[in-house]
């Protein structure tokens, strides 16, 4: 089993130890940072649009209607 050791460092020191790195880690790392943030903000994104009311029939019949809007718009120019 992994033992893990956590350090509790202020965002000064990381900052510190990040610009100690080369250039290839800190691009790494940046990707990375990048990575979580898109993933955290997806989450959230996909919890916000959560629902159990929405069924196959529900969405096509709500297209269904749009498209139906948009010919009607469209053919009356």
């Amino acid at each position: 089993m992994k033992t893990r050791t956590y350090i509790d460092l202020g965002f000064d020191q990381i900052l510190d130890l990040v610009r100690q790195l080369p250039k290839k880690e800190k691009l790494r790392l940046s990707k990375e940072l990048e990575r979580d943030i898109i993933n955290a903000k997806l989450t959230t994104l996909l919890k916000a649009f959560k629902t159990d009311n929405l069924d196959q029939d529900t969405i096509d019949n709500e297209v269904e209607i749009v498209r139906s809007e948009l010919y009607a718009k469209a053919k009356a120019k």
